[in-house]
């Protein structure tokens, strides 16, 4: 089995640890890839880098044709304030991507797509009080938030007028070790809370990002994607992702000082938070997928440290 995965970050490389554990190829594709990133994440697993792009088709299908993968795992779109900026520019990678990968799919005929949404796709403020489900209001009028809903339809309509599996993934915000440059502000936060505690420096941490928030780990994350990827298709097979609880500024940064004690941090003032008062509800993934996080947020902070301290 061979998996083509759009974008070589976080969550693709995540993926692609757990596929190597099986004797499985992974073929990244992406036009500006972090070399040094894939071979300290990846060391001598079975991988392929393409550097192309997937604003272009003809790159999607000559992939295809060559490496001929059962599944395409697709994560590469523009995350949060990178989407607006321009919002036309964020629209004609996050749309435009999304529909080569369907057309690709349909024209390889591959077997699956796994689609890596968000839980950014939900409108906060129709939820309610309850833990939000998969059926809950979609849309918050961002234009990340947005685009994200229309890739899930995109793929919807494809999948209903072709026949592929499809498996859409809404994580909240995944930590590990990446480069984040697709945009994720909670994920580099998160870094440099780690990065900044080993180093014996001062964390500076812009006000906007002391939000309340919903977390994920990087290796929970990957191993949401492997199950995606290789279960059989589950009923409803879209799927919450990410600790059942809503954890604050304070709590996240006591939770890193259980791995780097001597981590201070200081906030830059600036554009007030926007926080999350409402949990996700992932007992749908536990069900479907057989998934739940395997590391608590204290453990997964002390694995994420030995994992950048290495690399330092």
């Amino acid at each position: 089995m061979t998996t083509l995965i759009t974008g070589a970050g976080l969550v693709g490389t995540g993926y692609a640890l757990e596929a190597f554990r099986r004797g499985e190829r992974v073929v990244f594709i992406d036009p500006e890839p972090r070399e040094d990133y894939l071979s300290e994440r990846l060391g001598d697993g079975d991988y392929v880098l393409i550097r192309d792009d997937v604003m272009s088709l003809a790159a999607l299908m000559e992939a295809c044709g060559q490496y001929k993968p059962e599944t395409i795992l697709h994560t590469a779109s523009l995350i949060g304030g990178r989407a607006a900026n321009p919002i036309h520019g964020g629209f004609e990678l996050n749309l435009g991507g999304v529909m080569n990968v369907a057309e690709a799919a349909r024209l390889s005929g591959v077997k699956r797509v796994v689609h890596m949404s968000t839980w950014g796709v939900y409108d906060w403020s129709r939820v309610g009080d309850a833990p939000v489900t998969e059926s809950a209001p979609l849309g918050a009028g961002s234009a990340y938030s947005n685009s994200k809903v229309c890739q899930e339809l995109i793929f919807e309509a494809y999948q209903k007028k072709y026949g592929f599996e499809l498996v859409m993934l809404r994580p909240a915000n995944v930590f590990g070790v990446g480069h984040f440059w697709s945009g994720s502000a909670g994920g580099e936060k998160v870094q440099t809370l780690i990065e900044s505690g080993l180093r014996g420096e001062v964390a500076r941490i812009p006000e906007a990002q002391t939000m309340n928030f919903v977390y994920l780990y990087g290796n929970d994350m990957g191993r949401a994607v492997e199950l995606a990827a290789t279960i059989d298709l589950p009923e409803n097979p879209i799927f919450n992702l990410g600790y059942d609880v809503v954890t604050s500024f304070d709590e996240l940064v006591a939770a890193a000082k259980t791995a780097v004690p001597d981590l201070q941090v200081e906030i830059i003032p600036g554009t007030p938070p926007v926080s999350r008062s409402t949990p996700l509800d992932v007992r749908h993934a536990a069900q479907g997928l057989g998934w739940t996080p395997q590391y608590s947020m204290e453990e997964a902070f002390a694995d994420y440290a030995r994992d950048l301290k290495a690399r330092m």
